[in-house]
This record gives C-alpha cells, structure tokens and sequence, in this order.
C-alpha cells in the first residue's frame, strides 16, 4: 500500500476523531432583561436620538446624512409623521429638541450669529430667542439643551474654552461621527470627542485635557441668567426649584443637586465609573439616568438606572452587555424611553451603527 495513501488515511481518521469529540465554547452568557425592553420607533435610514417627553407630547432628534430635524409626535402615537420645526434658510441646522407641555418645542440652531437656543411655542408661526445676546454674538454655544415643562425656566451648557468653543461651532452641523449623535456627554472630555476603536476607561484618575464646562439657567419672567462652573447636563424638577446635573471631577462623572436659588448643593452619586444624562421623574423625587458602573467604565456599554433622591437607593433597569442605552427620559411613572444602539432582531445580545428610540416598563 502507498505510505503516502496511507498517512492521508491516518490523519482523516484524526479529524474525524476530532469531530466526533463535544465542542466546548465559553463564552459569557447572555443576561436575561431585567425589566421588558420594545422597540418604540426604528428606522434603517434615520438617526433617532434623545426622546424628552412632557405633558401628552414627545420631542426627538432625527438625523439623516447631513440633515437634522426635530420632531414632536403624541405620546401614545410615535411616528415619524409629527409636527416637525422646519429650517427656515439654507443649511440650517435644527438639534436638541425638548419636550414642553403645552405642545411647544425646544431647540438649538444656527440660524442667527452661530449657535442659539429657540423655541416654537405650540402654536402660529412665532420662534422666541432663549437666554440674551451672548448667544446670537456667539459668546456661549448652548449644549444639552433643557427646560421646565412650562417654558418659563431653561438651562443649557458652554465651554468658556475658546479652542474647544471653535471646534464645537463646526461640529454642530457636522459631528466628528454618530457616535456623538447619542452620547453628547463626550463633547467637553478630550478623550471621547474624537471617534477611536478603543476609548480609555471614564474613571477616576483619568486626565483630561479640555477645561469643565458650565451650566446656565435661564429664567424668562425676570431675565436672569446664572452659572455654575464645572456642570453640564442639567435637568430642571417638574415643580421648577430644583436642578439636577453632571460634574466631572478628577476624570470621573457624578450626578449633582442644587435648588434654583443656589442653596443646597448636594452630591447624589459617588462611584468609579460615570454617570451622566439625569432626568426627573414626574413626581420630582427620583432620577433616571445613564451609567457604565456595571461595564467599569467601557464609554460604548453604558445602562439605564433610577435613584431615589431622599435614600440614594438606586435600581438598574436595562442591562444588555453590549449595547450603548442613553438620553432616557419618563414616559410615565412607570415606563422610560432613551435611544438606542440595540438591534432590533436581537436587542440584548447584538448591537447595530444606529441610533433608534426604546422603552422599558419596570415596578
């Protein structure tokens, strides 16, 4: 017999073997959700980003290629079919939508000087100016757009930094990448406002280079607009007295308090990691926000979590390993909504490069 024919035998025989032996795979298990996850509205071709919801209305962001909308739709009918805030001149961009309650609607464009905050208020064709002339002269660039349900009180975020100010002018209308279109908390931290295939840990320790921004609030019946150095993200209480918001310090996030009148500051969160976009509950007394302390610290796997303001007691509500759940905000009581990298086939074990808008009920 052929040895050469023979050795082939030999080593099919060996893969056959190997074949007929149990294939053993450890790989990490995939976490059962802890409260039911749905799609609320998906789109293939739009980015749809940073849901805020008040009274019976919700507000979204939508981008497409290079086209930003904002869009207001019922609360119990979300579509992409609502009333949208239209750009009024060429190349014209519309971003952070916010809800009010009166059907009105919140948001930032470049239509005048820079950037600047606007708001249609619900009805007829009238637009009003947020804030004073510091914005249209392009001294503030407002980010993280925000207000009481009532339009009467608003806060917003902007670097004093003049390089960082520049770059944020440009990438207003053209962010580096749609990574940033729903994690906008990267924008002041010179680690995350450039897309990378690896990102370092948000952590305590961690250096970074751009200055903390600050965070002003805007009181329309009296005109007043304070600041509050290093914080950013805020959030205002349905009963308009406090605001909730994010502060970096030593390279780590926490989430912060403070009354309108500028007393009682208080520290709500201490942990490692980062937490970052708060929301208020209707009845003011918790906060849904968003966090990486179960994926210590990864920037891309970050999960929705409620604490309770009096006991600091705080509960994860979505816990998909791989995705990047964000800009959450209360439906009701009971139901939050946020965006979104989850496919829609397999939302807690596989993502996708979009930005969508979910829900999840929890008791």
């Amino acid at each position: 017999m052929n040895p050469l024919w023979i050795r082939s035998l030999g080593l099919a025989a060996i893969a056959l073997a190997a074949l007929a032996e149990p294939i053993i795979v450890h790989a990490k298990p995939i976490e059962k959700e802890l409260f039911p996850v749905d799609s609320l509205l998906f789109d293939k071709k739009h980015a749809l980003t940073y849901p805020t919801v008040a009274g019976s209305f919700m507000v979204y962001n939508e981008n497409h290629m290079d086209e930003f909308s904002v869009v207001r739709v019922p609360t119990n009918q979300v579509d992409m079919d609502g009333k949208r805030v239209d750009p009024t001149m060429l190349n014209e961009v519309l971003r952070q939508g916010v809800a009010l309650k009166d059907g009105g609607i919140g948001y930032v464009s470049n239509r005048i000087g820079p950037v600047s905050a606007w708001f249609w208020q619900g009805k007829g064709d009238s637009h009003i100016a947020i804030a004073n002339m510091a914005l249209f002269r392009g001294g503030l660039i407002p980010g993280h757009l925000n207000a009481s349900a009532n339009a009467q009180t608003w806060c917003f975020d902007a670097t004093l930094q003049k390089i960082r100010h520049n770059q944020l002018l440009n990438e207003f209308s053209n962010p580096n990448n749609s990574e940033l279109l729903g994690q906008n908390w990267r924008i002041y931290n010179s680690n995350f406002v450039a897309y990378k295939m690896a990102y370092r840990d948000t952590k305590t320790g961690t250096k970074n280079k751009l200055h903390s921004p600050s965070l002003f609030v805007f009181k329309r019946a009296s005109s007043e607009l304070s600041m509050l150095p290093n914080a950013f993200d805020g959030t205002i209480s349905p009963d308009g007295k406090q605001i909730a918001f994010v502060r970096e310090v030593h390279g780590n996030y926490d989430l912060w308090l403070q009354n309108l009148d500028g007393t009682g500051l208080t520290q709500l969160t201490s942990n490692t990691f980062g937490d970052f976009e708060p929301a208020f509950s209707p009845d003011g007394k918790k906060l849904a926000f968003v966090s990486n302390r179960h994926s210590k610290g990864n920037v891309r796997h970050t999960s929705i979590y409620i604490i309770d303001i009096n006991t600091g007691e705080t509960a994860r509500i979505t816990n998909a390993p791989r995705a990047t759940d964000g800009g959450v905000a209360w439906k009701d009581d009971h139901t939050l909504v946020f965006h979104s990298n989850r496919d829609l086939n397999k939302p807690q074990s596989r993502t996708i490069s979009d930005w969508n808008l979910w829900q999840v009920a929890f008791r």
